[in-house]
Order: structure tokens, then C-alpha cells, then sequence
């Protein structure tokens, strides 16, 4: 099937967009690289894979895009590392409500005018911010208290228009939502601010790339944020891409919402070590806290039964063998100035 990706030269699009050329899909890819700059994808010249540079936001464009397309995954969005929650709350929210507008609206209209057969929107972990069940089923985001940050606020929003857009409109929706997604191919973003973690000064503030990035600029007592209890489950890009071809394929999937992530949970401080081991082998490990931001959520680990029973996806992609993956691959971007 035409399948439209936004946010195709993104972390999360880059997997989306090489997972569904694998498996016999044709793709239409949009992005602005307004957070990495322009990129050079290996599925650029694929013969199944057509680009276009343009805003999400001008609504003629994407309907122009996805006029021929029967599946579409919103997936574009302004996003950065932690630090981006609270010194962006304003710019993240309003800009990220003028994307989301704009693909449900070409959405509807090419559900209604054209072929299209369903929006699959990817959400994120963090409507379940204030979740106190864990771990946490596709649900809870409805009764537990709303997320206290305006990104994770804005993320909720994103499945309220796909149920407001079926309720009304009867556009057919899927909410795919990764949980801590790791990998390569996350860069230093144009506007991420690099901010000082000890001796360090870092450039992403997402807790994978930042901690390879300090242990491998020798950094020791190793500086986490907070006491290093947090609990993640860290899944694999590979797998929450593959979560969304699902989530795209199955007829099952069809107005339905799925925690797409690992079941394994892991604290800060166990994958700091992790690293740390990776790296450094038998050297002495220590570490040091420094204060948190105020949306560091403590606990967040993901009910998958219902991705397993409808879906049949299950992630595949153990934490030390995504590792192997991705500290070579910063060290390599270190030395090229990547990151």
C-alpha cells in the first residue's frame, strides 16, 4: 500500500520509512529538517520511496501528498531532550497543536474526497505521565490525572482529535505509542542549547546518547539527573518501527490504541552502569547525582498484552544488544562533530 510518513528524516521516521520499504510498501516521505538540518537517508533513492521538504503545516501541501495515499502516519512534531520541556513549553505546545490540525484535517478530507483508509498517529509514553498503575494498559491515559507537561499535554490532545475525528468525521484512526525509543541516527539538534552535567557539556538531553556521550569523554564520577532510580523501558527503534507497520497492516489495529514498547524495565542507574561496563570493562564505576528537571518522571514502564494479542508484535531487541549498536555509533559521531 501508498503509505504517507511526516516526520520521515526524523529518529522514529527513519526506521518507519526503512521498515516499511523492506516489507513491499510504497512511501511518501515529509519532513522540513528543522531539527537536524538536511539528511542523507540510505533509503533516499530507494525506487518505492518519494520525498518531499515542506512544512506540515501547509495544509495544500499535504493534501496534495496524500491524495494518493491509503494509509498516512502522522508522525511529525517539534520535540527535543528534556531540557526543550521547559524552556520551550509555549513553542512545543502551540506549534505542535498547528501540526497535528493540519494532518487531521488533509486527513479528513482525504478519507472523505480520496482513497485514504486511516490515520496512525504516533502519540508518545508520556500521556501517562502521572500514571500511578503500573505497569501502565492502554487506557489508564483516560483516568489518571493529565500529564503535568505541556508536551506530554499536547501528546493527549493527539488522541482526542483521532477520537474526535471519528466521532464526527468517522475517519478510522490507530494511536501507536512508543515508549523511551533508543538508537542511531539522533543527532545534535538545531535548536537544542548544549547545557553543562558536570565537566560535560551535553548536546541532546535524552538519557541514552547523553550518558555513551559523558562516559566516553572519560567522565568520572559520572553525572545523572536525580537519584537514578527513574524506570524506563528502553525499547529499540527497529522494533517500535516495526510496531507501527503493524499497527498500519492490521486490520485488528482499526480504532484501537497501542503501548508499543519493550516490557523490560530498567533504572537510570543500572543503565548508566551498563554503559559504563560496555566502555570501560572492570574499571571502578561511580556516579554522582545532580538535581533534576521538574518533569522527570520517576516511573514508566508499559502494559504490552494488547499489543501482543492484537498485534502480535512483541520487541525483540534486548537493551545491551541496542547498546552494541549505538555507543560505537556516537563514537563515531563524536569524532565527526555530529554530536
Amino acid at each position: 500500500m501508498k503509505i504517507l510518513v511526516t516526520g520521515s528524516a526524523g529518529f522514529v521516521g527513519g526506521y518507519l520509512v526503512e521498515e516499511l520499504l523492506e516489507h513491499g510498501h510504497e512511501v511518501v516521505g515529509l519532513d522540513n529538517f528543522s531539527k537536524y538540518g538536511r539528511l542523507t537517508k540510505s533509503y533516499d533513492n530507494h525506487p518505492r520511496y518519494h520525498f518531499a521538504q515542506g512544512d506540515v503545516k501547509d495544509t495544500a501541501l499535504m493534501k496534495d501528498l496524500i491524495a494518493g495515499c491509503d494509509m498516512f502516519v502522522a508522525n511529525a512534531a517539534t520535540i527535543g531532550g528534556i531540557a526543550l520541556f521547559h524552556e520551550l513549553a509555549y513553542d512545543l505546545l502551540a506549534e505542535n497543536e498547528r501540526i497535528t490540525a493540519s494532518s487531521f484535517d488533509a486527513a479528513i478530507w482525504a478519507h472523505q474526497e480520496k482513497r485514504l483508509r486511516r490515520i496512525i498517529v504516533v502519540s508518545s509514553s508520556m500521556v501517562f505521565e502521572n500514571a500511578r498503575i503500573f505497569p501502565t494498559p492502554e487506557g489508564e491515559q483516560l483516568r489518571c490525572p493529565p500529564p503535568s507537561s505541556t508536551y506530554g499535554f499536547q501528546k493527549l490532545a493527539c488522541e482526542y482529535f483521532a477520537r474526535g475525528a471519528w466521532e464526527q468525521y468517522r475517519l478510522p484512526y490507530t494511536i501507536a505509542r512508543p515508549f523511551n525509543v533508543i538508537g542511531v541516527g539522533e543527532k545534535r539538534a538545531l535548536n537544542d542549547r548544549g547545557i553543562m552535567s558536570g565537566n560535560v557539556r551535553l548536546a541532546m538531553s535524552h538519557v541514552v546518547p547523553d550518558l555513551v556521550y559523558k562516559i566516553l569523554k572519560e567522565q568520572s564520577p559520572l553525572h545523572i539527573l536525580g537519584s537514578g532510580q527513574q524506570i524506563r523501558c528502553y525499547t529499540y527503534g527497529g522494533d517500535v518501527a516495526r510496531g507501527i507497520r503493524l499497527c498500519i497492516e492490521k486490520e485488528a489495529a482499526v480504532n484501537e490504541d497501542f503501548n508499543i514498547s519493550t516490557p523490560v524495565a530498567t533504572t537510570v542507574l543500572e543503565l548508566a552502569e551498563m554503559i559504563w561496563r560496555k566502555i570501560h570493562g572492570d574499571r571502578p564505576f561511580s556516579c554522582t547525582s545532580d538535581p533534576p528537571y521538574i518533569y522527570d518522571v520517576q516511573k514508566r514502564v508499559a502494559d504490552v498484552e494488547k499489543a501482543r494479542r492484537l498485534l502480535g508484535f512483541e520487541a525483540a531487541t534486548p537493551l545491551s544488544q541496542a547498546l552494541d549498536e549505538i555507543i560505537p555509533w556516537i563514537d563515531a559521531q563524536i569524532k565527526l562533530g555530529g554530536i
